[in-house]
């Protein structure tokens, strides 16, 4: 654009001059030996003008003549470069795309055509070609080679890393990530693998410091850094709380500043709180979280703040949880425990069943066994609710990569990652969950009608026939449910539960009971009592 402009000034000032000597007209005399050349002023400035005109294209024409075999060679040049990036580009592509007869033939064609010197791209097409062919010894070298150009290093150290994890060789994996880092911090695969290698080897003030210069350089969100940089600090916090319980307290309150809902770091921070007898910094962190989101580990270190308290105390602050979190199924067994340890029974019942009514999974199950247990002692309700507890689903864990671990970690234990523990569900479960208004043992018993049976011998080696079964009707047999009272009167009933008396007709609305059936496990039956008639005899 500035070339054009620049050509047309030049022709309106040949055009104005032109135009200004035309409105004055004059002659020009030139006398040179004895010769006298008269001409007009028009004349003379074309004259000068053609000639200047002549002396450029003349100079343009030698000068074309003079380097017409430096073009040439240049032209070559040119084509032959042209073919062999064409060819680099084909290769790469069938690199890519797993055609290793097809990336070989390029390669060659490429270090023929094209300078490896001038062209790295030559030396990652070879090592490609390698790569897929199976010859992974002559691959590692290319990227030696490259590892050791400057302009290649990045790219090298890369399949460096990527060759030794294939392998195994996690120690050299991690010092190629390291040199990778130290030139080129910004690289996100290098950045991740050397923060994990410093997590597992509990560099903790390392990780950091390299967490901080991803995030300076943009590599990782804000979000994700802060995540990361508090699970970092709860690791560092955890090895310090035996040693250094302040700086401990320290690295877990920075670590709450930038993820609210860490309950790791909170149970550290209180207990760093409570080795200095501050109770009440202990519990105003610990409320904090348990605002966010309700968890057995901060209701066990709440309620066990104070290792003087009586279970009365204990079973106080519980319920002052329930009630910063009411209808919550973790709050309901926090008090239910609390209220089984102060031997207070109808309390520690009335929650275990509302939290099952809410939530049915196996620890509530478990704990309506030990109230069972400690309040009654029937054996066949403590059984029954076992079982309750064996088909109920699992409860939340902490969970990383399919690994179930008792305790928080900042690394997955399977594959290094950071970060990786969730407190969720572990497994499926694999019969289904238990059914509200199912019918407990004894009353699925006593719906079955009278059965008498035919009995045969059975000889060895002699193949199993069928069974012929008589079912007779149920009014055949009118007397059976009062035997089945008389059995069970026998049986003692516990304290908190009412004698079955006739069916009252429910209300319209009103929802059946859950709790209060006879267990699964009627228990050991007296064996001086009388069978029932309906007992099946089938040998």
């Amino acid at each position: 654009m500035i070339r054009l402009f620049i050509f047309l000034l030049g022709v309106l000032a040949l055009g104005w001059g032109f135009s200004w000597l035309a409105d004055r007209p004059g002659l020009i005399s030139i006398t040179w030996q004895d010769h006298l050349i008269e001409t007009s002023i028009m004349v003379a400035a074309t004259m000068i003008v053609a000639l200047v005109a002549a002396a450029m294209i003349l100079w343009w024409i030698v000068g074309v003549i003079w380097t017409s075999p430096y073009s040439v060679r240049r032209y070559f040049r040119a084509r032959k470069r042209d073919r062999g990036y064409q060819a680099l580009s084909t290769g790469l592509i069938a690199a890519g795309a797993g055609n290793a007869l097809l990336a070989r033939k390029m390669s060659l064609r490429t270090r023929g055509l094209l300078s490896a010197d001038q062209e790295p791209l030559i030396h990652l097409l070879e090592a490609q070609a390698a790569l897929i062919e199976g010859r992974h010894d002559e691959a590692r070298k290319k990227f030696e080679q490259m590892a050791e150009d400057p302009e290649t290093r990045e790219l090298g150290l890369r399949g460096l890393y990527v060759e030794a994890r294939r392998l195994g060789a996690n120690e050299a994996a991690r010092q190629y990530a390291e040199k990778a880092v130290e030139h080129a911090p910004y690289l996100p695969w290098a950045a991740q693998a050397t923060l994990e290698s410093r997590s597992q080897a509990g560099r903790w003030d390392d990780a950091i410091r390299l967490l901080d210069q991803q995030r300076a350089g943009n590599v990782i969100d804000k979000a994700q850094a802060d995540r990361q940089k508090a699970v970092l600090l709860t690791a560092k916090a955890n090895d310090r709380l035996e040693g250094d319980p302040k700086g401990a307290r320290d690295d877990a309150m920075a670590a709450l500043k930038l993820a609210r809902d860490l309950v790791p770091a909170a149970v550290i921070a209180a207990k760093a709180w409570l080795r200095e007898d501050n109770v009440r910094k202990a519990a105003s962190i610990l409320e904090g979280v348990w605002k966010i989101g309700p968890h057995p580990e901060v209701a066990r270190a709440y309620v066990r703040a104070r290792s003087g308290d009586s279970t009365i105390d204990r079973l106080k602050r519980a319920e002052k949880l329930e009630a910063i979190r009411p209808n919550n199924v973790e709050s309901l067994l926090a008090v239910a425990q609390a209220a089984l340890d102060a031997q207070e029974f109808r309390k520690a019942r009335a929650k275990a069943e509302a939290a099952a009514r809410m939530e049915a999974r196996e620890a509530v199950y478990l704990l309506l066994a030990d109230i069972e247990e400690a309040e009654t002692g029937d054996q066949g309700r403590v059984r029954h609710w076992l079982a309750q507890a064996l088909r109920a689903p699992r409860d939340p864990a902490w969970v990383a990569d399919g690994f179930v671990s008792e305790k928080w970690l900042p690394l997955s234990p399977v594959t290094g990652r950071l970060d990786a523990f969730e407190w969720k569900a572990p497994f499926g479960q694999l019969e289904g969950p238990v059914e509200e208004g199912s019918l407990a043992a004894d009353d699925a018993i006593a719906n079955l009608p009278p059965v008498t049976g035919v009995a045969r011998e059975v000889k060895i080696g002699e193949p199993p026939k069928p069974i012929l079964v008589q079912v007779t009707p149920v009014e055949e047999a009118p007397k059976q449910p009062e035997k089945r009272e008389a059995v069970a009167a026998k049986t003692p009933a516990p304290a908190n539960l009412k004698p079955k008396t006739e069916k009252q007709p429910e209300k319209e609305g009103e929802p059946v009971p859950f709790f209060g059936r006879p267990p699964d496990d009627p228990g050991v039956k007296d064996p001086n009592a009388a069978q029932p008639s309906t007992r099946l005899r089938l040998f």
